[in-house]
């Protein structure tokens, strides 16, 4: 291969990753517009809802169990309905039920109740919410599954 050779690959190369870039910046845009929604959506359940010292975290749960079923109804919704916009699932599913979802923070609750002592309350965080969490997303795409069944027949 000549030097020439190499430097025209290059030169595609890099006109094909701007390309690349190009197509994924409005997904980029709709994930961090819908995280911060999210986001701000679980802010507010925290402050209008806080946790007590010690006592089991509701809100956090609550939070993670109704999110993972709002993201099962999408999931069903986005794949056995019909075609959505390409920007619809990054922007809901990634953002605003990402950013709302917080596995991070059932994390740091487990942490902080076993540091002031609350082992038991911990253990049952720790169990709990991914227990519920899958359970709402299984029920909730089951759900959403019958309700479109019964609404096309």
């Amino acid at each position: 291969m000549s030097a020439q050779d190499t430097r025209g690959s290059r030169v595609r190369s890099a006109a094909a990753r701007r390309r690349v870039r190009g197509d994924r910046a409005p997904i980029l845009a709709a994930v961090a517009l819908g995280g911060g929604s999210g986001a701000a959506a679980r802010y507010a359940a925290s402050l209008a809802w806080p946790a007590p010292a010690g006592g089991f975290p509701w809100t956090t749960f609550w939070v993670n169990t109704v999110g993972c079923a709002l993201i099962g109804v999408l999931m069903v919704f986005l794949t056995e309905l019909r075609p959505a916009h390409r920007l619809l699932r990054p922007f809901v599913g990634t953002g605003v039920l990402g950013g709302f979802t917080t596995f991070s923070a059932y994390a740091v609750d487990i942490q902080r109740l076993i540091d002031q002592g609350h082992v038991r309350t911990a253990l049952a965080c720790l169990a709990a919410t991914p227990l519920a969490a899958l359970a709402a997303v299984w029920s909730a795409a089951w759900t959403a599954r019958r309700v479109l069944k019964w609404r096309q027949s």
